[in-house]
């Protein structure tokens, strides 16, 4: 697509959920000059301490994924269960046919772990602008991988977003209200960096949004937590 005439001088940034955030990120190293910027919602770049196996499992489950790749034995949480606040979207998610919901076989959980455990070990090598947002109340993937990317990266321009009540579907699990404030956020970063006279090289950001109650549409409050960067006003506040 970048390579027809009509899209030639337009910027090219990339999109990645939860481990959709990794393949990002690995896209990205793949050649770290072609790529103008990235939006992580979630990214699983790093095992939580919280969650990461036993290295006696590790090492058990590695010795016979050969013999049964294909296994469903890898003890997991339901995900979709903690990933979407909404009970409603949550209900939509479960009717979804096309969305697999039983536990992870062996060979893809593996390969998922040495994905993840690799981009751990080499985060200060990310230098493509970002932009990372991240439900403090996620429990799929911890707030603190964000904060760890954010940290470690040696992006010139990264922000991080944290968002107080919310959890690990951004995008599709919570309250519509929730749902257009984190596109906002997202649409105002790309906005500010994709026209041709962006000179943005340095942006930190770390906040926490408006949170909606689970079933309700009317959004709490939250503190900002710390703000710094743009000078512009953000295009959402606390309500």
């Amino acid at each position: 697509m970048s390579g027809k005439d009509e899209y030639k001088n337009k910027k090219r940034f990339l999109y990645g959920e939860s481990m959709g955030g990794a393949v990002a990120l690995l896209v990205h190293k793949k050649d770290v000059h072609f790529w103008h910027g990235c939006v992580l919602v979630a990214p699983m770049c790093k095992i939580s301490e919280k969650v990461k196996p036993h290295p006696l499992v590790i090492t058990i489950l590695t010795r016979v994924e050969d013999l049964i790749p294909t296994w469903k034995i890898v003890p997991t949480k339901d995900v979709i269960e903690v990933a979407f606040k909404d009970p409603l979207k949550r209900q939509e998610i479960r009717g979804n046919k096309l969305i697999y919901q039983e536990k992870p076989r062996l060979k893809t959980a593996l390969e998922l772990l040495r994905t993840s455990m690799s981009l751990e070990h080499t985060l200060s090598e990310v230098t493509i602008p970002f932009f990372v947002l991240h439900g403090e109340a996620d429990t799929v993937t911890d707030p603190e991988v964000s904060k760890a990317l954010y940290a470690q990266a040696s992006s010139k321009d990264k922000t991080i977003k944290l968002y107080s009540g919310m959890w690990h579907g951004l995008t599709a699990g919570e309250t519509d209200h929730n749902i257009d404030i984190v596109f906002g956020d997202i649409i105002s970063w790309l906005d500010k960096r994709s026209s041709d006279d962006s000179t943005t090289t340095s942006t930190c950001s770390n906040t926490s949004a408006t949170a909606s109650r689970a079933g309700q549409g009317k959004a709490t409050s939250s503190p900002v937590q710390q703000t710094c960067g743009w000078k512009t006003p953000r295009l959402h506040s606390a309500m």
